[in-house]
């Protein structure tokens, strides 16, 4: 404690030295340059923290699905020789058939754009639109309805083929009128605004989509 003491009183003993040596007005010029210096330290920091780079994950991602759209889609083939448009009785060959359908939805995230308003806490996120990314006929999953095939009359691959091609654009076209992208682009959103929480504290920062 008297080590302590004795110190102190020599630290004061100096600096009241000091003050009786320096000039007045070079002392107060002496304070006034501690002042401004001080304030431009504090300014210089109140500025750097306005800006924050992070990296957010789903920078990284791609394209990704978001929704599925599950449907089982009929489709007929009839074909049948005709004479002036009059159909030739037992030419006919036709099949009613089905298949499941597995159209999934989303969103390319390499797309995405954000910026941060440190100011108002803001996190603003632009995404892009949402867009089919897969459409799938599961091939177990198929069902006949009727069968009927005439000697005369043969339905080649070209037609089974145009015959499936329809049936997936009539599945996708159903699965778009029923919300697929809408619920699509919502889903991404939850499971970009979970990304950002990782980095920000939602409970300061307010997240807006556009």
């Amino acid at each position: 404690m008297r080590e302590k003491e004795e110190a102190t009183k020599k630290k004061n003993h100096i600096f009241s030295k000091i003050l009786k040596v320096i000039k007045p007005k070079y002392l107060m010029i002496l304070i006034l340059i501690f002042c401004v210096f001080g304030i431009g330290i504090g300014a210089g920091k109140s500025f750097f923290t306005e800006t924050k780079t992070v990296k957010l994950g789903f920078e990284n991602i791609g394209e990704l699905a978001t929704q599925s759209a599950y449907s089982s889609n009929v489709s007929v083939i009839d074909e049948s020789r005709d004479v002036l448009g009059i159909k030739i009785p037992f030419t006919q060959s036709k099949y009613v058939f089905s298949y499941d359908t597995v159209i999934k939805a989303g969103l390319d995230f390499e797309d995405i754009s954000w910026k941060v308003d440190e100011e108002s806490k803001t996190i603003t996120i632009v995404l892009p639109e949402a867009k089919v990314l897969s459409n799938e006929i599961n091939e177990k999953s198929l069902k006949v309805y009727h069968e009927e095939e005439s000697l005369f009359t043969n339905v080649d691959l070209k037609q089974t083929n145009e015959a499936l091609s329809t049936l997936k654009e009539t599945a996708e076209e159903n699965a778009i009128k029923n919300g697929l992208l809408k619920n699509a682009k919502s889903n991404a959103k939850t499971l970009v605004k979970n990304f950002v929480g990782q980095v920000y504290d939602l409970n300061v920062y307010q997240v807006e989509f556009k």
